[in-house]
């Protein structure tokens, strides 16, 4: 066979053969645009989540730096600052211990210095006015004036209560510049000048080696060239500076990482790796199923052109070539399109995925980049795709012989017919599913992508059904409301200057509907708690050595709501004095850590008023309460309200425990709710605490479950998003498969007709064909669905905590009338494009 080395006579064949098949052209480039959409969809919202995660998490740090040195003085800043790491370095220094004012009881207002380096690592942009320049000019946020009733004006006055040094004292300002309120920023903040600073210097010395008083501390905030190694170029700073990283030492500077760099201080585990290989995989093999198809049916239609092509001595590779330019060539028209459709589909779905992970973001605060990297990524993906899926077309168009070509029409063109005796006749649904048989590979492809897009729609309804609302608000909600001083939901809780008031408990109590309630109490530096042998990690406060404890007094509802987790729950042994419970923390699943228990249930514990002096200890009667442990329980945020994670935690009833204390304080008051008139109460509580007693708050039940549907209704929307995305694919593949078998069996189908076959023969026929795909996609769909809901599904149900799973199937189920409608009219329609010309022109192919 003579050689044809001519590479522009090869390329002008292929751009003829690919400008005669203008349909099949396009449906390849949908296909083609469709994968590259699948592609950029999730190239941008993998990237889109890790940008706006890392972006969120520096607003709630309060600043991009890369890290921080903590309560530093003047002298140390200055030794520090030009050590050749730093790229920036911002002056932070706080002007008080606390705001004080009463419109800050629910949002805290911090005072504070900011340079201009550490303004623009803090992320805030004047949207008037300039910065504070004079003594006694300041910079706020939109909601901090909003709270004090300060317009937004420059020369606006206002006046600050400040906490400096346990001693308040009242300031007036002027307003030289605002900005707007950052929503994931739960602080006010509130900026002097550094003429103030100058001013009131004597106050403002930094003695927090001392005291702990964080009036006057400065925090330098560290950026470097890059996020790569942030704990060794930190550490490296210090050291270098001549500071020491050891606590114990005179020089010890205290210093963290920002823990917003996801980038560098993320580390994914194997499951998760696992998990997303899986995910880019699956989505490969969905766009190569669709790819490979089109190419193996346009190989199927054009084999007799390929066949022709041997005749006059073109080769194998030079065939294969013509294919692979064909296919670059609607990759370079369809993977654009899918790539710019594809980021806009993604740039849609992030701001609902990030406000599903975190209520507090609002989805117009999110943005999501131009990233290059999306754009390579996912074209590069959609590109191997393409070439892998052509690979084997182009295989068998070069390996097809002249003469096997001219007689091919359906199938394998090396398979030779095969002659099958019946005596039932020519049956129109037992030649559909011989018709199916005669590519057996193409109808497993078409039945397996239709079935993805099934299987993903039907997961994504099963991770939403599996929110499981009883499960989330058994962790954080024990009951329908619980009330308490606005600086208990602020983790600020300290003892009776923020206790709940008897008034707001009362005229909650005089509310139709309400049911029944109880109080919590407790306080800080109570009780102390003798231990031989700690098991914790404990800070000696006690003058003699005992070690703190946190206990708690609760009434009958928010007693009986606490959860076992071994030994007793007897309230009438509890209310005999002689006992009481140990409280353990649980992790996201309610797993109790038993490792931190100090003690068995059955020992004894001996508990003690916290007492300053050893004196103090002798000289007044403080005689020891001894109890035996009835049992373990577990601490949740609703039966607990002072952070202190080192600390023990015990329960007693409220009866029990108020005599133990000199002035019993409430922290928090718990309590049910009619269910008729759970709304009106909401709305009340929110007047109430807005209006008659603004220090105090709320949450409730229904706040959490409105959270948790938005998560519930994003799930289902992003995982229904991507299942019609894949669906248009299978369907694609469908259409494809059947205008396939109908093109390569024009002149079969005229024949049948030619012997006496009627149109509504063949057209039943096709609709038989039809069928079988529907009746095959709908048992694999069904089977496969099934597993993947059990082994892939329910495993990851068990790791989110707030997860139970449901095995569902319906929405499935719920979609195959109208895969079989389109069972019905796909082959009708196909066929109806085919029989333009007659049976004579039909027979009249060239062979």
């Amino acid at each position: 066979m003579i050689k044809v080395r001519n590479k522009k006579a090869i390329r002008n064949l292929s751009d003829k053969s690919f400008k005669m098949n203008k349909t099949h052209n396009l449906i390849a480039i949908f296909a083609i645009a469709l994968t590259a959409l699948l592609f950029t969809t999730l190239f941008t919202m993998a990237l889109g989540a890790v940008e706006n995660v890392q972006r969120t998490t520096m607003r709630q740090a309060g600043g991009d730096g890369h890290g921080v040195l903590k309560y530093v003085t003047d002298e140390e800043f200055d030794h520090v600052k030009d050590h050749p790491l730093i790229k920036e370095i911002a002056y932070d220094r706080s002007l008080s211990d606390k705001v004080t004012n009463r419109e800050f009881f629910k949002r805290r207002a911090e005072f504070r210095y900011r340079d201009d380096v550490g303004l623009k690592l803090g992320f805030i942009e004047l949207a008037g006015g300039h910065k504070p320049v004079k003594e006694n000019e300041v910079i706020a946020d939109s909601i901090t004036l909003q709270l004090l009733g300060v317009p937004q004006e420059v020369g606006a006055p206002l006046t600050l209560k400040l906490d400096i040094r346990g001693k308040e004292v009242q300031r007036d300002f002027v307003l030289s510049g605002w900005w707007k309120s950052d929503p994931v920023f739960k602080s006010g903040q509130i900026f002097a000048s550094r003429a103030y600073v100058d001013v009131h210097a004597p106050e403002l010395q930094n003695t927090y080696k001392e005291d702990h008083v964080i009036t006057g501390i400065i925090n330098a905030y560290i950026m470097f060239n890059n996020s790569m190694d942030l704990e060794g170029k930190l550490n490296k700073v210090i050291t270098e500076s001549g500071y020491s990283l050891d606590k114990d030492s005179a020089n010890y500077i205290a210093s963290n990482v920002n823990w917003s760099y996801l980038t560098t201080n993320f580390s994914m585990g194997a499951g998760t790796i696992l998990a997303l290989t899986s995910a880019l995989l699956l989505i490969t093999f969905t766009g190569y199923l669709i790819i490979y198809n089109i190419f193996q049916i346009s190989v199927t239609r054009d084999i007799r052109f390929y066949g022709l092509l041997k005749t006059i001595g073109t080769t194998g590779k030079q065939i294969r070539h013509i294919i692979r330019r064909q296919a670059l060539i609607l990759s370079i028209i369809g993977i654009p399109i899918g790539l710019i459709a594809g980021f806009f589909v993604g740039k849609w779905l992030v701001p609902l995925m990030m406000h599903t992970m975190n209520s507090t973001i609002e989805e117009n605060t999110v943005s999501v980049s131009l990233s290059p990297w999306i754009f390579i990524g996912s074209a590069l993906f959609a590109l191997i795709t393409v070439l892998i899926s052509t690979f084997k077309p182009g295989r068998i168009a070069a390996a097809v012989s002249p003469i096997e070509a001219v007689k091919y029409t359906d199938g394998n063109p090396k398979n030779r017919v095969k002659l099958k005796k019946s005596t039932g006749g020519a049956k129109m649904p037992r030649m559909a599913l011989s018709n199916l048989g005669r590519n057996k590979k193409r109808s497993v492809l078409v039945v397996i992508s239709l079935s993805l897009s099934l299987i993903l729609l039907n997961t994504a309804f099963t991770l939403s059904r599996s929110v499981d609302m009883d499960k989330f608000l058994s962790k954080v909600h024990d009951t329908d409301f619980l009330i308490a001083h606005a600086d208990y939901f602020q983790e600020d809780f300290t003892g009776s200057e923020n206790a709940t008031s008897e008034s707001y408990i009362q005229v909650v109590q005089a509310q139709p509907g309400f049911e029944k309630g109880g109080r919590l109490y407790g306080g800080a530096n109570l009780f102390t708690l003798e231990v031989s042998k700690p098991k914790k990690n404990f800070s000696v406060t006690d003058a003699v050595g005992n070690f703190p404890s946190n206990v708690y007094g609760l009434e009958e509802l928010p007693l009986h709501r606490l959860q076992r987790i071994d030994g007793e729950l007897d309230f009438d042994k509890l209310a005999t004095g002689k006992y009481i419970l140990e409280g353990l923390e649980s992790d996201d699943h309610g797993n109790p850590y038993m490792e931190n228990a100090i003690f068995k249930v059955g020992e004894k514990v001996t508990l003690h008023r916290y007492m300053d002096t050893a004196e103090a200890h002798l000289n007044k009667a403080n005689n020891p309460n001894e109890f035996t442990v009835l049992g373990h329980v577990a601490v949740k945020r609703t039966n607990s309200g002072i952070s202190a994670a080192s600390y023990t935690t015990f329960y007693l009833p409220a009866d029990i425990y108020k005599p133990l204390v000199e002035k019993p304080v409430v922290m928090s008051y718990a309590f049910n709710e009619s269910d008729d008139q759970v709304e009106a109460m909401e709305r009340f509580l929110e007047s109430y605490t807005e209006t008659t007693e603004p220090v105090m708050n709320y949450d409730s039940k229904s706040i959490a479950m409105n959270e948790l549907s938005g998560m519930k209704n994003t799930i289902g929307m992003i995982g229904g998003t991507l299942s019609v995305i894949i669906g248009l694919i299978g369907i694609l593949n469908f259409v494809n498969a059947v205008l396939t078998s109908i093109l390569t069996r024009r002149r079969e189908f005229a024949m049948l007709q030619s012997i006496g076959m009627t149109q509504k023969q063949l057209r039943s026929i096709l609709v038989y064909e039809g069928l079988y795909y529907v009746i095959g996609t709908s048992l694999f769909s069904i089977l496969l669905g099934s597993v993947f809901s059990i082994t892939i599904v329910r495993p990851i149900c068990n790791i989110i905590w707030f997860l139970g799973y449901q095995f569902i199937i319906w929405p499935l189920l719920a979609v195959l009338p109208f895969l079989l409608v389109l069972g019905i009219v796909i082959p009708l329609a196909a066929y109806s494009t085919t029989t333009k010309q007659s049976i004579v022109e039909r027979l009249r192919e060239a062979e």
